[in-house]
Order: C-alpha cells, then sequence, then structure tokens
C-alpha cells in the first residue's frame, strides 16, 4: 500500500513562495506513479492545482496558478515538488498529493487511488 507525505506548508506573506514536497513512505517509491496536488480550502470543494506525469514528461495546471506554480519530480530523492510563486491569500488551503499507478496528467481526482494526509498553506500578512 502506497503511503505519501506532503511537507513545506506553512504561513506565507502574499507574493512569497513556498515548495512542498510529496514523497512516499520508507519502502514505497514513487516511481511509477503519475502525481496530482490538489487543495481544499475551508467550505470550498477539492480542486486540482497541478498534476505530472510518470516520466515527468508531461504535467498541467489549474487556470488559477498558472505562470505562478511549477511542478516537477526527481526519482532519484522519490520526491515530486510543487513550487508555489507569488501566492496569493486565496490560495490558502489544505494541499494533498495523490498518486495514480496510470500514466495521466489530469485534475481529476477520482483518477488517483492514493492520497497523503495534506499540509496547510495559509497566505496572509
Amino acid at each position: 500500500q502506497l503511503q505519501l507525505v506532503e511537507s513545506g506548508g506553512g504561513l506565507v506573506q502574499p507574493g512569497g513562495s513556498l515548495r512542498l514536497s510529496c514523497t512516499a513512505s520508507a519502502g514505497s517509491t514513487l516511481d511509477g506513479y503519475s502525481i496530482g496536488w490538489f487543495r481544499q480550502a475551508p467550505g470550498k470543494e477539492r480542486e486540482g492545482v497541478s498534476c505530472i506525469s510518470r516520466s515527468g514528461g508531461s504535467t498541467d495546471f489549474a487556470d488559477s496558478v498558472k505562470g505562478r506554480f511549477t511542478i516537477s519530480r526527481d526519482n532519484a530523492k522519490n520526491t515530486v515538488y510543487l513550487q508555489m510563486n507569488s501566492l496569493k491569500p486565496e490560495d490558502t488551503a489544505v494541499y494533498y498529493c495523490a498518486a495514480s499507478p496510470f500514466d495521466v496528467w489530469v485534475l481529476m481526482a477520482h483518477q488517483y487511488d492514493y492520497w497523503g494526509q495534506g499540509t496547510q498553506v495559509t497566505v496572509s500578512s
């Protein structure tokens, strides 16, 4: 059973940056999985933020984060990164990473079988 762990969340001022990491628990590997990042703000539905294919060659982003967020993966480090720049208060949410055993790069939650516990991102002055 693949277990995912997110890290890197925190409190940041508007315009600031954070880098989220998604790793697999000991004994597991992200190699062979497509990874998606999703977020959920209080009182709102979960939304897809970004995703990356198994090879890392294909990515997708929500319109709301295009040009500000990037996604990458380092299979040697067993980690997928979400670099978030020019953060806005509306980016405040719990961010989750999710994994799919299929080579997908779509922002649809039902395509992903494994989910982490989430990391809180708060953008506020």
